[in-house]
């Protein structure tokens, strides 16, 4: 491991440590987020709700690709970090070797199979007839064709950041989207290409292929330099059965969650395409704007990953608390900075995104509602990740499935009882606000447990052989 990373992890300040790794993950973050919104801002332009409703319906099958990535990004990167702060190097490089090939695999299957299955996919996503024929075009570009570059792109990501190489992480996340962000008026506006919703698809495939290309000419030229321990040589991969139980276990609750998300999202879509693809299209700007604080918080968790693994690995369980406390109050200030400013300009910020008075009017209100869950996020999803980075597999589990899938579908069936369309929005509030509960009493089991466990260890006797001498512990 280059001598800069085991700096940042083991010696600089706190702080500087913290800032020196969430600050480019989430610059990184952002930009992926304008990427975004650029998909639903340009088709939104074309003033067709249909359009509008199609990206939404179609991004949440879309969102099945990250759940892919983190299952090997997300696993791959915990192990990696504890590995180097293990001083396993070269079990570090056979975990990442593991991570890209058996992710792409992966995903030129899932790929395959949504090209196929579109249709029906779709249909259970929520897709409506009226945009039926667009939610596959944007599909058919995003995911069918995109689905390799995609996960790719996120997985390189995230194990890059994992040896504290966070900028240039960041560099490859923004490229990508950067990319996007040029290329979708050129595809999707009437004056250039007029693809509509299915050329926000194409540009987001080809940007995320830019990405790819990327991490891969970094990791092979790092490598031949000897500044990373990363490796995508296929020569590693007689040692993928060692780590892919450990990768798969850790990288699952994430993958999950963003599974559940599918379902929460679909389920909410299909009541609220009871009122209209205006009502619809609503959903799919507020989640937009909504991704702000998310995202952000999602940056600060990634920054935070690679830096908690390697000190808890050392066993250094104060530094690792105390870098995960300062990060957590970086992403909750920026939460309760969001809501204050979307309570108070929900209509505007909705309007940026499409001209229908109607469709603005159900934006600012779902907005209002949805926005209130997001200081309960902002804590909540770095909790999940820092069992990730510690290898607490359960703990991740346990949190990530009550988020996404146990309460929320439930929910949605009550509220929209209770307050039909709005009662909706409250879900995720509600969802988020016993998820944080329940987070926090098991982090603070982990934090006893480890405490506990290291004052034992302090105080146990050294052993010593027949001459007096004091000899370690077996493991």
């Amino acid at each position: 491991m280059k001598r800069s990373g085991k700096e940042i992890f083991e010696h600089l300040p706190v702080r500087r440590a913290v800032l020196a790794q969430i600050l480019p993950a989430i610059a990184s973050q952002l930009v992926a987020l304008l990427y975004s919104l650029a998909d639903t801002y340009f088709v939104g332009r074309l003033n067709d709700p249909d359009q509008t409703a199609a990206v939404t319906v179609a991004g949440a099958v879309f969102l099945l690709l990250t759940a892919l990535s983190n299952l090997f990004g997300i696993g791959g990167a915990s192990l990696v970090s504890r590995k180097l702060g293990g001083g396993r190097a070269d079990e570090a490089a056979q975990v990442s070797c593991f991570c890209f090939w058996y992710g792409a695999f992966s995903a030129l299957i899932f790929g395959a199979a949504v090209g196929l299955f579109s249709e029906p996919i779709l249909a259970l996503a929520g897709a409506k007839q009226a945009s039926l024929e667009y939610a596959k075009g944007y599909l058919f570009y995003s995911v069918a064709i995109g689905a390799l570059p995609t996960v790719a792109t996120t997985m390189l990501a995230n194990l890059v950041r994992s040896e504290s190489a966070s900028l240039p992480a960041s560099i490859g996340v923004m490229l990508g989207c950067f990319v996007n962000i040029a290329l979708d008026p050129l595809f999707v506006l009437p004056s250039f290409f007029n693809m509509g919703a299915a050329g926000a698809g194409l540009a987001t495939a080809i940007s995320n292929g830019v990405g790819m290309l990327y991490f891969i000419i970094y990791i092979a030229v790092s490598r031949r330099k000897g500044r990373t321990v990363l490796s995508l040589s296929p020569a590693l991969l007689k040692h993928a059965g060692a780590h892919a139980r450990e990768v798969l276990r850790i990288g699952l609750p994430s993958a999950l969650q963003y599974m559940l998300t599918v379902v929460a999202v679909s389920a909410q879509l299909s009541f609220v395409s009871k009122y209209g693809n205006e009502a619809v299209a609503a959903v799919g700007i507020t989640k937009k704007l909504d991704q702000l604080p998310l995202f952000f918080s999602i940056g600060v968790a990634n920054g935070l990953l690679p830096l908690v693994g390697y000190n808890y690995a050392a066993g250094n369980y104060e530094r690792t608390e105390k870098c995960f406390r300062f990060g957590v109050s970086v992403s909750l200030g920026f939460a309760l900075l969001c809501v204050t400013v979307y309570e108070l300009f929900a209509p505007s910020l909705c309007s940026l995104f499409i001209g229908d008075e109607k469709t603005v009017t159900y934006a600012a209100a779902f907005l209002r509602r949805m926005v209130i869950a997001m200081p309960f996020m902002s804590v909540c999803y770095p909790l999940i990740t820092k069992f990730q980075a510690m290898g607490k597999a359960k703990e991740s589990l346990t949190v990530s499935v009550m988020r996404k899938g146990v309460l929320d579908i439930p929910l949605y069936f009550v509220m929209d009882a209770v307050k039909p369309l709005y009662g909706c929005m409250w879900v995720q509030p509600i969802v988020d606000c016993v998820s944080l509960a329940a987070a926090v009493i098991l982090n603070r089991n982990i934090v006893r447990r480890d405490r506990e466990g290291k004052r034992a260890a302090q105080s146990r006797p050294a052993q010593t052989d027949a001459g007096g001498r004091g000899k370690p512990e077996q493991a």
